[in-house]
């Protein structure tokens, strides 16, 4: 298999820590592509021109990051990340809830790229809101995830991770202590540390 990868992308940290976590990088080849530079590899494997990736053995597609994470889950070893039940949709409602901050954020920084005569100040404080309420929920649920981690584990800490990268003026540990707490230990988790954005 070959996953198709930036190194900033949250969302393709997301799947890189599956990876890791499964037990499966001695099976997939990563390829480093920019979706923001001409990228003829991304565009043929995904119409949308979004990473992550992951081509099959079969030259079949999948993409994007919640349904690449559960293939993997599937195919990996060790327990699973998205449990079966009741849990398992919880986990899934935290995973959409992570994706969702994710989503806000990074438009806040690509609207904040556009020539400041064209940036719209009310989409962006719009945007903001969303990882504020976001936040506020991950501070709520923190203290329930289970110990073994699940998708939900590494999305919250995929999510976090990028407010610090790619939002540092938006400080958000004083709001949110358990989450803060969390993020500090979770955040040597060798999973993290090896998928750390550059």
């Amino acid at each position: 298999m070959k996953l198709i990868y930036a190194n900033p992308s949250p969302y393709s940290r997301k799947v890189r820590m599956v990876i890791a976590e499964k037990g499966l990088g001695d099976e997939i080849e990563f390829v480093a592509s920019n979706p923001f530079e001409d990228a003829p590899d991304i565009r043929a494997a995904n119409p949308l021109g979004k990473v992550p990736v992951l081509i099959l053995n079969d030259g079949a597609a999948l993409y994007d990051s919640p349904i690449i994470c559960e293939y993997l889950d599937r195919l990996g070893r060790g327990p699973r990340l998205l449990p079966e039940g009741k849990v398992g949709w919880v986990v899934r409602r935290r995973h959409a809830l992570a994706d969702g901050l994710l989503d806000a954020a990074f438009n806040i920084v690509v609207e904040r790229r556009r020539p400041e005569t064209e940036r719209s100040a009310s989409w962006i404080e719009r945007w903001g809101g969303a990882v504020d309420r976001a936040l506020m929920q991950i501070e709520a649920d923190i203290g329930d995830l289970d110990v073994e981690p699940t998708l939900a584990h590494i999305a919250f800490g995929c999510a976090l991770g990028y407010l610090d990268f790619r939002l540092p003026d938006r400080p958000w540990r004083d709001r949110h202590p358990k989450a803060a707490a969390w993020f500090a230990a979770f955040s040597e988790r060798p999973s993290m540390v090896a998928t750390q954005p550059a």
